[in-house]
């Protein structure tokens, strides 16, 4: 029988910022596991930066239109580094077997 491949999207960039892959056979790597790290300090960061930011964008909050364009940024930031832990992850999961109602 071969052996699985499976294909993994990883949460940095390689070259020219394109997106980074890693081909295993499932199991456990020096890599896989420190792109798992990765992934946990950027859902880690990406809560933080919600919960600074949620109050700085409430009704009676006076920022400056540079302030809130930061503010903006750290939040597409977190976004999509998350959206890319989802897609990597998605990637993972099996499909669905056949039969079954």
């Amino acid at each position: 029988m071969a052996e699985r491949s499976v294909v993994r999207l990883l949460p940095w960039s390689g070259p020219e910022g394109k997106p980074a892959h890693l081909i295993t056979n499932g199991t456990a790597s020096m890599l896989s596991l420190l792109a798992d790290k990765i992934e946990n300090q950027q859902i880690e960061t990406a809560t933080v930066i919600v919960e600074l930011a949620r109050p700085m964008v409430g009704e009676e909050a006076k920022l400056t239109a540079d302030v809130l364009r930061w503010i903006a940024g750290r939040l597409i930031e977190s976004l999509t580094d998350l959206l890319n832990i989802a897609e990597s992850r998605a990637q993972r999961i099996p499909d669905y077997e056949e039969g079954g109602e």
